[in-house]
């Protein structure tokens, strides 16, 4: 089957999304991992099973010889247009978005992989000093075990708000089961990589007083999620995350 090229939705690092009818077809490069293709795969239909709204995949295939994932097309608006079109609601957006990660948080899948795990060797990937490697790697293992739902990359632009107000979370390349204020720290770095800090500070006030959780335990998780994000981010980014990991007096 041919891509046809006239209608795409969006370009991203390493793959193209498409819209075929009913469809969505997500074109990952040549040189992607076919393993990370599957596993991709299976962590969506593995947040199926759940109470979540998630588009349902359909097939994983290949199209002009490029692995492809095949999910339904769910109309709408993303969150983050939502936000940057009626900035007058921007509070009740945000809102919004916490309740939908909590929402999120109170799942259970247990076939996803660990948080921990796929944090430590992201840790042993980065370029840091073995003394900050170790550091990081104990503050790691001192946190408490959990095996709640975590997206690994939720952002407004990765929530689907259709036209009758339901929110369909998109993209589980990042899935794992574990702590939930990880998954708040790494959504905390999200919103000050994009640049709006007093957001960043707003979602992190709304996370904790929501949830019920100190502010300074989801801190204590941000240099720990900095390291293991800045193995894949770009130059500018792992600078600005590295930031993070290099300003933290470890206990």
């Amino acid at each position: 089957m041919s891509i046809n090229a006239n209608k795409i939705i969006a370009v991203r690092t390493s793959k193209t999304v498409y819209r075929d009818g009913d469809r969505v077809l997500k074109v990952f490069d040549e040189d992607y991992s076919k393993a990370d293709v599957l596993n991709e795969a299976l962590n969506q239909a593995r947040i199926e099973e759940t109470e979540l709204h998630v588009p349902k995949v359909l097939e994983v295939c290949k199209m002009d010889g490029r692995w492809t994932i095949v999910s339904e097309f769910i109309p709408g608006k993303t969150l983050a247009a939502l936000m940057a079109e009626h900035p007058e609601k921007r509070d009740a957006y945000l809102e919004m978005f916490v309740d939908l990660q909590l929402k999120m948080h109170a799942q259970n899948a247990p076939g996803l992989p660990k948080l921990k795990d796929k944090m430590n060797t992201k840790i042993c990937q980065t370029n840091l000093d073995a003394t900050t490697r170790y550091e990081l790697h104990t503050r790691l293992e001192g946190m408490p075990k959990h095996k709640k739902v975590c997206h690994g990359d939720f952002n407004p632009s990765n929530i689907i708000i259709t036209p009758d107000g339901v929110p369909y979370i998109l993209d589980w390349s990042h899935a794992t089961q574990g702590n939930a204020s990880a998954d708040a720290a790494r959504t905390y770095l999200l919103f000050c990589l994009s640049g709006d800090r007093e957001l960043a500070d707003q979602y992190l006030k709304l996370f904790c007083k929501k949830s019920d959780t100190a502010m300074q335990y989801v801190q204590k998780w941000l240099p720990i999620v900095a390291a293991s994000q800045s193995v894949k981010g770009r130059p500018e980014e792992r600078e600005f995350l590295l930031h993070w990991v290099n300003v933290v007096d470890y206990e």
